[in-house]
């Protein structure tokens, strides 16, 4: 198991610029099965998650030209609909929870289609009731296999008014690709409206579909009998845009994001900025100066600022990890609210053990109390539990006096490419050992 060797207390410096968007790719990619034409995509992050889908779609003999690692050319014309009950399939896509997102094409075009049980990050209960209740409704029927998976088949699948339980990304993504070629019209009512499904509408669009209300959260689809192939490019990683951000400021560090999309990034640089982070703006770069000491905001009347998840347009579960470790080496004290994974905050023990003020409340809630820079954090050997929070001890390592040792460094890799590559451009002190 490969671990990351970490030489902390290191200003960073340069600039770097954000991979393809990770939960974009996961959707984009399993949408090549709506089409037997060829779909170019372009701006694929190069990291595991990602490689482990396009694997799958191999396997399941999609024709697959990959032009470059982050350029691919997909043609699914002769797909092997069978594969999808073998054991290889069933083991593969049991380590990834994105392969979750094939069963809404293989029902539109195929007509069935399986889920395995999700794999992925161990952040608590993330149930699939949203797809399954979604492709109810749309007409197909499931079973649930005792070996952790559901068949779903259809004879024909038809358009439906559906209301969303949750605005769940994967299940409006899922539910959508079924929906584009289900007969008549379906609306899909508290959907998700992040840019990434945004992303997925407008490709299925150029591909033929009729989707309307793209970016609101309620999408109408009038289903087509066939969609042809298109062109697309992924956006920048938000996440990985706000690592870089948390980063910076941690390690006193003077970095310039590059080409971020700026106006796919919603609250991000405000909740940062809430914490004291200073930015410049440069066209389409965010530059982010080195700070002595950033100052946590209050509210207008004096209380302690609360970070919380909330759907889009709210902010993204995915960087609560990094709010909390950057706010470690700040003025003042912030509230995180962890409300959708339960066993997200976890990881602060760790941050404990380095040193960091931090208390937590119950499992979706824990205050930080910022050392303002009077005392660094102290390099120790901890182990990464999910991505973010992987991150989000990478973060701290790279900030901490001496060294770190982080291992399941494998959970980095699932969504990060090349982070150590990357950071060492940056001047980081970090190495991997295999």
């Amino acid at each position: 198991m490969s671990s990351f060797e970490v030489r902390g207390g290191k200003k960073l410096f340069g600039e770097i610029t954000p991979q393809g968007a990770k939960n974009e790719a996961l959707q984009i990619i399993s949408a090549v099965l709506l089409t037997g034409e060829k779909v170019t995509i372009t701006n694929i992050p190069d990291i595991i998650d990602v490689n482990l889908l396009i694997e799958l779609l191999g396997e399941m003999k999609v024709k697959i030209d990959r032009i470059s690692r982050d350029t691919c050319i997909f043609q699914a014309d002769d797909v092997d609909v069978d594969y999808l009950n073998s054991d290889a399939y069933h083991k593969k896509s049991g380590k990834l929870r994105g392969s979750v997102m094939l069963a809404g094409p293989m029902l539109a075009r195929f007509k069935k289609a399986y889920i395995p049980k999700p794999g992925g990050d161990k952040i608590g209960r993330r149930r699939l009731d949203t797809h399954i209740i979604g492709f109810e409704k749309l007409g197909a029927g499931f079973q649930y296999n005792p070996h952790g998976f559901f068949y779903l088949a259809a004879n024909e699948l038809k358009g439906a008014n559906i209301v969303l339980d949750e605005p769940s990304v994967t299940g409006t993504a899922n539910i959508l690709m079924a929906a584009v070629m289900a007969k008549g019209t379906t609306t899909i009512y508290n959907a998700a409206c992040e840019p990434y499904l945004q992303q997925l509408c407008r490709m299925l669009n150029r591909m033929g579909a009729k989707i309307s209300g793209i970016s609101s959260n309620m999408l109408t689809i009038n289903g087509v009998d066939y969609l042809g192939g298109t062109e697309h490019r992924m956006l920048p990683d938000m996440i990985e845009i706000g690592s870089f951000i948390g980063l910076a400021a941690m390690t006193h560090g003077d970095v310039t994001i590059k080409n971020v999309g700026l106006q796919h990034l919603g609250v991000i640089p405000e909740r940062f900025q809430q914490l004291g982070i200073k930015m410049n703006f440069i066209g389409d770069d965010i530059h982010i100066p080195s700070q002595e000491l950033y100052e946590i905001q209050k509210y207008m009347d004096g209380g302690i600022l609360t970070i919380y998840d909330h759907p889009w347009p709210g902010f993204t579960p995915d960087l609560l990890s990094i709010v909390l470790v950057t706010a470690i080496q700040a003025k003042g004290s912030v509230l995180i609210h962890q409300k959708m994974f339960e066993s997200r905050l976890f990881f602060v023990d760790k941050l404990i053990d380095m040193g960091a003020q931090v208390i937590l409340c119950d499992p979706h809630r824990a205050v930080v109390i910022g050392l303002e820079r009077e005392q660094q954090l102290r390099g120790i050997t901890m182990s990464s539990p999910d991505i973010r929070a992987g991150v989000a001890l990478l973060i701290a390592a790279l900030s901490a006096q001496g060294k770190s040792v982080i291992q399941n460094i494998e959970q980095i890799d699932r969504g990060y490419q090349n982070i150590d590559i990357r950071l060492q451009a940056l001047g980081a002190d970090i190495k991997r050992i295999n």
